[in-house]
């Protein structure tokens, strides 16, 4: 007998019919019980895979866990087969892909982003239970695996809740705490100079105006094969023009915008180069005749590469004060590019 078929392959079923969206939560509980038992299942983890589907949108992390433990019961009362073809007797269509999907994600490896070789079983078990063809469960788990690397990338560069720790500093480098580069501070600390870390960024700062940021993410091999399935400059204008900026730019000072972008093939073995205009996202201030302070407005380089395992976006601006003109952008664009490669030249990467 297979050892999967009291889950996926029994003739028992519950009195009562499921609710759709219990019928998506109740394939992942089973799966992950056919793992494991239904006394490991971890309530939370399901709930924050779950969470993840748009047929829960609605739903309240409390609404989530009243529901898989309720499913749970009915799986302990009447075993998780019978909890399954209740299941599979509501599911059609799209939520027949989501089921699936559902019970993909609670079997996936998210470290390494993919199916582990001892699970597959389990997975052409789920797969032939829900009668999805080859093509069609490779689809899905290809979109689930996706969606794990977006969902993690997006948390690397969400950094608003990290606390940024103000480095007293005495030397003259930083040593990055992955190990991955080391720099020489640019500033001085008796002209203001400001060194500030956080998870994955690091930035200089001076009274004199100088401001240089690197932020940097380790990416998985998973990344690296969309990287190379997309190419080079799709990938990193599409992270740096519709992630980063829309997180750690735009998400503060809604009227910033792109000016100029320019993918460089032959700049650190391939670059991707944005120039933004921020109103008022000068870190300096301009006193009206009334006295009252205004932030002045600036522009932001930002060039994109990769290195080694690592994304690195290295950025820096500068405040002007009189109104942009076509000529001055390009004018801009030119002397930023130049600071920031001029600054990332003094970075050693290991």
């Amino acid at each position: 007998m297979d050892k999967y078929e009291k889950f996926f392959n029994t003739e028992e079923t519950l009195k009562e019919p499921l609710a759709p969206e219990e019928a998506v939560a109740s394939v992942a509980i089973v799966t992950a019980a056919a793992d494991s038992s239904l006394e490991d299942v971890d309530i939370e983890f399901l709930v924050d895979i779950l969470w993840g589907f748009e047929i829960f949108e609605e739903y309240s992390d409390e609404d989530l866990l009243e529901m898989v433990d309720k499913l749970l019961n009915l799986a302990h009362q009447n075993e998780p087969g019978a909890l399954f073809n209740a299941a599979n007797d509501e599911l059609e269509d799209e939520l027949l892909e989501d089921a699936f999907a559902a019970g993909v994600s609670v079997i996936l490896d998210e470290e390494e982003m993919h199916i582990p070789r001892a699970k597959m079983p389990l997975l052409k078990s789920l797969q032939q239970a829900l009668e999805l063809d080859d093509d069609e469960a490779q689809e899905i788990i290809e979109d689930v695996i996706s969606a794990f690397e977006e969902a993690e990338l997006e948390e690397l560069l969400d950094s608003e809740d990290e606390t940024i720790v103000d480095i007293a500093f005495n030397i003259d480098e930083y040593d990055s705490p992955l190990g991955n580069f080391t720099v020489p501070i640019p500033v001085d600390p008796h002209q203001g100079g400001k060194v500030q870390s956080q998870e994955g960024t690091v930035s200089f700062s001076d009274d004199e105006g100088i401001f240089l940021r690197i932020d940097y993410y380790c990416l998985p091999s998973k990344q690296m094969e969309e990287m190379e399935a997309i190419g080079q400059e799709e990938y990193l204008r599409s992270t740096l023009v519709n992630k980063y900026i829309p997180e750690e730019i735009v998400a503060n000072l809604p009227e910033a915008q792109v000016e100029y972008a320019e993918y460089m093939a032959h700049v650190l073995e391939g670059s991707y180069f944005v120039l933004l205009y921020m109103p008022e996202g000068s870190r300096n201030y301009k006193t009206g005749n009334n006295g009252t302070a205004t932030k002045l407005d600036a522009y932001r380089g930002l060039i994109a590469f990769i290195d080694g395992d690592f994304l690195y976006i290295v950025s820096s601006q500068r405040t002007f004060l009189d109104g942009k003109t076509s000529s001055f952008i390009k004018q801009e664009a030119v002397a930023l590019k130049q600071m920031i490669l001029d600054f990332v030249d003094t970075i050693e990467f290991n």
